[in-house]
């Protein structure tokens, strides 16, 4: 798959935010409102998940070359993965709540 068919905008399946496509060059693979994700990649990018499970946001990482991860854990076949925080975008995403994450205040987001 090319970047461009990749980083497409979506609506929140989570809280139904209209999400746009990253304009900085990365993805977009969660939503900057409430931070859930879509399980629907094995690797990155791939888009081959049989799963497609909603991803909840259960912690923030940081990696020492990438910054800031969101560490997202599958509702449905219970999977983890991280993913980079979106910033320097025309949406980033909602500081308030990774920080409530990186406090182990957020325990669930419906």
């Amino acid at each position: 798959m090319s970047k461009k068919t990749e980083n497409v905008g979506f609506i929140c399946e989570n809280c139904g935010f209209n999400v746009d496509p990253l304009d900085n060059g990365s993805f977009r693979n969660h939503c900057p409102c409430c931070l859930c994700s879509k399980h629907v990649d094995n690797k990155p990018g791939d888009r081959l998940s049989d799963c497609w499970g909603l991803m909840e946001p259960i912690d923030v990482v940081v990696n020492s070359k990438k910054g800031l991860q969101l560490l997202h854990k599958c509702l449905k076949c219970g999977e983890e993965k991280v993913n980079m925080v979106a910033i320097n975008a025309s949406q980033c995403d909602n500081y308030q709540l990774i920080l409530k994450l990186m406090k182990g205040v957020l325990k669930n987001i419906k």
